[in-house]
């Protein structure tokens, strides 16, 4: 596949630092295939006004925040929004929706905007309606007056279902409107900002909007289907978002936990419910969250809700099921996905000829096992640390150093320092030498 300059680097880049790159996913994808059919459909039923829910489980280093950003790419580019929130205890807590939507609203992307795009999306569907009227040709496009007041006429009519659905966000974009045509850029800074869930917007620009307080638990799902209409009206197919790493609930307090697990389950119900059209859902865990005694299975109705049968072999697994399993990786897709970043290292090097032969499939495959032996074995566990080794120790060093030959220059090393907790327990030789974090 094609693939331009700038976003090989990202990948590379994100690869030698160890993360999941944001972009260009489909490159070095290994084991999908058998998802997109079903995904694929599932999109385009929501693009129809439908709306998903999935939860994606699958243990560490098996590529679920991987799995969510390729959704979020194949997304794209069938014409939705999309978002990425990683639900944690102190920043976002799954109990506080006020704070995934602010975090949602940050993170917004478009095939237009990578990030940020919540205000280029607001202003586009002001821009929208002005479009709108010209295209009606029953104002002249000189006459700035009547060409704002049949705006305001459209805009009212468009604001009808987004009123009935959460009069404030209404409120709000009416008067961000106002102080964008009166060049009050500092109202409509602050008013962007409250639509976006930010607190401690100033009190006196909530007042031009006749507005108080700041976004709240409830007010978010309503704010959630303002954006959601915004989005649709624009001419997007919709929103998708992702919540990652929602396993973070098992570790904290019990009432927490409590009020977590009940905003999941009213998240589903509403979904359920037809409260969110246009909207993709997708959660990440591990099985333990889904499977264990402090996660789903503390509330008895989201259990029955996430209830998949995974008794059978994984070949069968039914991707239309409310629950993907991710399957391990094994040194066969270790060894595919390291020959791409291979393969798109070169494109991009000062010395690919080099770069290419002294790194051969054997050699990677070699380094794939001795990654994984570091680990306890674990193969599973190793794709982060061997993409990282690979990209960081070795092709790096290849293309810079015209003498460097890693069959005798380089002999792998893992510091305790680089590796993640679960990374840590693999490679600790016994159970006395694991680390508990109490």
């Amino acid at each position: 596949m094609d693939i331009s300059p700038e976003r090989r680097r990202e990948i590379i880049a994100a690869l030698r630092k160890g993360t999941v790159p944001q972009r260009g996913l489909d490159f070095f994808a290994v084991g999908l295939s058998r998802f997109e059919p079903a995904m694929a459909a599932e999109l385009a039923d929501v693009a129809q006004g439908s709306s998903v829910f999935k939860a994606v489980r699958g243990d560490y280093g098996c590529g679920k925040t991987f799995f969510g950003r390729w959704v979020q790419e194949h997304a794209k580019k069938k014409g939705f929004a999309t978002a990425e929130v990683q639900i944690s205890e102190a920043e976002t807590p799954l109990h506080r929706l006020e704070t995934v939507y602010r975090r949602a609203t940050e993170q917004l992307s478009t095939a237009d905007c990578f990030l940020g795009a919540f205000r280029s999306v607001i202003d586009g569907w002001f821009y929208a309606l002005e479009e709108d009227v010209l295209a009606e040709g029953t104002v002249d496009p000189s006459d700035a007056a009547g060409l704002a007041r049949r705006a305001d006429d459209l805009l009212e009519q468009r604001l009808v279902e987004i009123t009935r659905a959460t009069p404030q966000f209404a409120a709000a974009l009416r008067a961000y409107r106002t102080a964008q045509r009166q060049d009050d850029h500092a109202t409509a800074e602050g008013l962007a900002g409250w639509l976006a869930g930010q607190p401690h917007v100033a009190a006196g620009v909530k007042r031009v909007a006749g507005v108080k307080g700041d976004v709240d638990h409830f007010a978010a799902l309503s704010f959630l289907r303002g954006l959601l209409l915004i989005l649709k009206d624009s001419g997007y197919s919709g929103l998708v978002l992702v919540l990652d790493e929602i396993e973070t609930l098992q570790r904290v307090r019990g009432d927490v936990r409590e009020k977590g697990l009940n905003a999941l389950r009213q998240l589903i119900d509403d979904i359920d419910g037809g409260r969110f059209p246009n909207l993709c859902l997708l959660i990440t865990g591990t099985p333990a969250f889904f499977d264990g005694p402090q996660g789903v299975q503390r509330l008895e109705p989201l259990a029955q809700r996430l209830h998949v049968d995974f008794q059978t072999d994984a070949r069968f697994d039914n991707p239309r099921a409310v629950q993907l399993r991710l399957p391990p990786f094994d040194h066969a897709r270790l060894l595919e996905v390291g020959v791409k970043v291979r393969d798109l290292f070169v494109t991009d090097c000062s010395s690919p000829e080099r770069v290419r032969g002294r790194a051969d499939d054997a050699y990677i495959e070699a380094l794939a096992r001795s990654v994984a032996g570091k680990l306890g074995g674990k193969v599973g566990i190793a794709p982060r640390l061997f993409l990282k080794k690979l990209v960081a120790d070795v092709l790096d060093r290849i293309d810079q150093f015209a003498d460097f030959d890693p069959t005798r220059h380089y002999q792998l090393t893992v510091a305790a320092g680089e590796l993640t907790a679960v990374e840590r327990e693999a490679q600790a030789a016994s159970v006395d030498d694991i680390e508990l974090d109490p």
